[in-house]
């Protein structure tokens, strides 16, 4: 793919919804990465701490669009196929997908309870050359915000490489 095209992409918005940040995905997720702090399971526990709710994992926003994300929330218009209008051309040429970083940074707790909204670009895109293979970088980052507030709360950076 030329790199016209590929620049063309920056900027697309991917992702954009609504999601519930539910006890049970919180405590399951937890679970999921041996995280055996009570503090994600036990409301007296995640109080105690200060939190207005059970705080998410580090690393739960990886997920959260995933769980919590009922029909009846979702913006209309919300663009459907995520970084798949992206993938999808660069692996008309065959290749191989590799999740290559992901980081997150916190403006504000994430609690069990919060609804938040979601919108996803495309920030940036790359090519580097090794070792005769072409790898190019996707860079997507997605901004959770507290609904009520509008606040942001999370923004997470997911870099997908796609080699050839």
């Amino acid at each position: 793919m030329d790199d016209a095209t590929l620049k063309g992409f920056i900027g697309t918005e991917i992702t954009r919804q609504t999601v519930v940040v539910e006890r049970s995905a919180v405590a399951f997720f937890a679970d999921a990465v041996l995280d055996t702090d009570p503090i994600y399971r036990d409301a007296t526990v995640a109080a105690a701490a200060g939190f207005d709710g059970l705080p998410v994992p580090p690393t739960f926003p990886f997920v959260m669009g995933n769980w919590g994300a009922f029909a009846e929330l979702q913006p209309e218009g919300a663009p459907g196929p995520g970084l798949g209008i992206v993938l999808g051309a660069l692996m008309a040429g065959g290749g191989l997908i590799l999740h290559g970083e992901q980081a997150f940074t916190y403006h504000a707790p994430v609690v069990t309870g919060q609804v938040l909204n979601a919108v996803g670009v495309i920030k940036d895109i790359y090519v580097k050359e090794s070792k005769g293979s072409t790898m190019t970088f996707v860079v997507a980052e997605t901004t959770w915000s507290d609904a009520t507030t509008g606040e942001a709360v999370c923004t997470t950076t997911f870099n997908i490489i796609h080699r050839i």
